[in-house]
């Protein structure tokens, strides 16, 4: 069963969006950009950096440089469970 952002959040993951620049395989002086988005845990980041292991594996178009941003969304003390609504009039 896969875990909704929600719960990562609460779990007290961030998104991490990072955005790489690389070499064109075949014209190696020509930059290109791709950009990348995961919840991950901060300050390790361990999902950003098993992407840059893939990339350097996988791909063949080898990096320039990368630039990431993490921002947590929420944290456990930010969310409350409603359990009743009044109205009145």
């Amino acid at each position: 069963m896969e875990t909704t952002e929600t719960e990562l959040m609460l779990k007290g993951y961030g998104l991490t969006t990072a955005e790489f620049t690389y070499c064109m395989p075949d014209y190696i002086h020509v930059l290109n950009t791709f950009v990348w988005q995961e919840y991950d845990l901060a300050p390790d980041h361990p999902r950003l950096f098993e992407f840059i292991e893939f990339w350097q594996r996988e791909i063949d178009g080898p990096l320039h440089s990368v630039r990431f941003n993490h921002r947590k969304m929420i944290g456990p003390g930010e969310w409350r469970n409603v359990v009743g609504e009044f109205q009145l009039h």
